[in-house]
């Protein structure tokens, strides 16, 4: 698992600063898409392992909770969990797929190979690339590249700035930008200003909480909708965590076009006040279980896009350089992990109830630090867009457009 989350950090970063690096302006529509199919993939998996999931418990003692919630992962990890604090020999038989003696055993790791079947594509797509961008060393080096830079400058340009503009700074000889991380290096933060930095750390923090909260609430809520006052019955509650995907899937896809006519500051704005207004009406109605469903799609909705949106306002805001896409990943990372492990510890000491009050909580700090964010913005000394559409990025500095 530790190898799994490190591959997927790379590739989540590595992804979102490409998009940003090769569209800039408009990478807000490239990255919802992107992270659209993040959700599809977070909506399709707990579908593949659902068949796999036994319907009937796995321990010889009385586990109801264990055998009725099979719709939801949870139910998964709770029983290898257990599996693994046992010493019982019939342990081991379950844990390896074979059926347990009523014929009710688990076999997860089939679940695991059919998301390994579906990902092969990928390397395989990954290393055609490579080849056809003459970057094998392995391989002959007779093919042309799939586009030269000028081709990729004249497509990803408006046509009104084709004359004007010389190509985008991804493909000048930049020192210091050669790589994906070398913005990164102290030599170009001499003489940045202080909202530069401060736009980074405002910009990282909304996206742990708002990150934090989606990580949170699809792991807990389910737990939160079995306990008092609610007492859903496992099955039903197995499916909040699939509609709270499921609708993060669905708000991205409607991102996708939104994304074009509206801009990312006023996207994130209406996110966050979504989500903290959510919350309060969850604690407000928390007895209602129709509230909760409700609640649940529409928390899911208001998240959907706060990420991507958030990557494209930051790096416009800095003008495109790259550094804010790694920054801003690494902390809705360690939000995700931070704020499960906190949640977590708060449910089991205070009960169900401080599920939600930790949501209103999370949220009204996204809510600041996003007004903080504002507040710097107009701060920075790069505040003004316009003139960075009526003259290419960069051209403050002439000697970096040379041909």
């Amino acid at each position: 698992m530790a190898l799994a989350g490190l591959a997927m950090g790379c590739i989540d970063t590595v992804a979102n600063m490409q998009l940003v690096r090769m569209y800039q302006k408009d990478s807000a529509v490239f990255l919802q898409v992107l992270h659209f199919f993040v959700g599809f993939g977070a909506l399709l998996s707990p579908l593949i392992a659902d068949p796999f999931l036994s319907e009937a418990s796995c321990l010889p003692t009385n586990s109801t909770a264990n055998a009725t919630s099979r719709s939801h992962l949870f139910h998964a990890s709770r029983v290898v969990g257990q599996h693994h604090t046992e010493t019982q020999p019939w342990s081991n038989q379950t844990l390896s797929g074979l059926p347990s003696k009523d014929g009710a055993g688990t076999r997860v790791s089939y679940a695991f190979w059919i998301m390994a079947l579906i990902n092969l594509p990928v390397p395989m797509a990954v290393l055609f690339l490579l080849s056809k961008e003459r970057l094998l060393t392995c391989c002959p080096q007779r093919r042309p590249l799939l586009l030269s830079a000028d081709e990729l400058a004249l497509e990803t340009q408006p046509p009104e700035k084709e004359e004007a503009s010389s190509l985008p700074p991804k493909f000048q000889p930049q020192p210091g930008h050669e790589d994906l991380f070398s913005c990164c290096q102290r030599k170009n933060f001499r003489g940045a200003p202080s909202t530069f930095f401060a736009i980074h750390i405002t910009a990282a923090l909304v996206l742990f909480m708002t990150d934090g909260m989606t990580g949170e609430y699809s792991a807990f809520v389910y737990s939160y909708a079995v306990e008092k006052p609610l007492s859903v019955g496992h099955k039903v509650a197995g499916y909040l965590p699939s509609l709270f995907w499921g609708f993060i899937t669905l708000g991205r896809l409607i991102s996708i076009p939104i994304s074009s006519r509206v801009k990312p500051a006023t996207m994130v704005f209406i996110n966050v006040v979504g989500v903290v207004v959510t919350f309060l009406v969850l604690l407000i109605f928390s007895y209602n279980v129709v509230f909760l469903f409700v609640g649940t799609a529409s928390l899911g909705l208001f998240l959907s896009s706060t990420f991507p949106s958030m990557l494209a306002y930051t790096e416009d805001i800095l003008q495109y350089k790259g550094c804010a896409t790694t920054v801003l990943v690494t902390g809705a990372g360690i939000g995700e992990m931070v704020l499960q492990m906190l949640v977590g510890s708060i449910f089991q000491a205070q009960g169900g109830y401080s599920f939600l009050v930790c949501g209103v909580i999370f949220g009204c700090l996204a809510f600041t630090f996003y007004i903080l964010l504002l507040f710097f913005h107009r701060m920075h000394p790069g505040l003004s867009s316009a003139p960075t559409q009526d003259k290419p990025l960069g051209m403050e500095n002439p000697e970096c457009y040379q041909r």
